[in-house]
């Protein structure tokens, strides 16, 4: 009688403990898929200008052996479309995403350190 009042009592406790546990589990918003993505090599960048949707973001690609900045004209505000500025400083090997495009417009871009240099321009046209 004992052991069945124990197991009556001691039951109920158990099974609260068991069920409705929650699990939690962290999310992270991975950057979305980049609708464009320009490769510099040591010729320049290319393609020289892509076509992209409002919201969209572009991938650049360092597949050159010396780093490059890649930022907004004009140079060396850098204030006409601060979205490329995330760019920034690419390492050999390295690549990076622009910020969400998100107004119609044409972006232009340099290379910080070549300012000068035609084949480290290009454009981004949000439409």
């Amino acid at each position: 009688m004992r052991h069945t009042a124990l197991v009556l009592l001691v039951s109920p406790l158990l099974l609260a403990s068991c069920g409705g546990g929650t699990t939690s589990s962290s999310t992270t918003n991975p950057s979305p898929a980049p609708a464009a993505t320009i490769t510099i090599t040591s010729s320049g960048v290319s393609p020289k200008s892509v076509t992209v949707k409002p919201g969209s973001q572009v991938q650049f690609v360092n597949n050159d052996s010396r780093s490059h900045q890649i930022n907004s004209d004009p140079h060396p505000e850098h204030t006409d479309c601060p979205e490329l500025n995330a760019v920034g400083f690419l390492s050999p090997g390295t690549s990076r995403q622009t910020g969400n495009l998100n107004t119609v417009r044409t972006c232009r871009y340099h290379d910080h350190d070549l300012p000068t240099n035609q084949s480290f321009q290009g454009a981004i046209v949000i439409q």
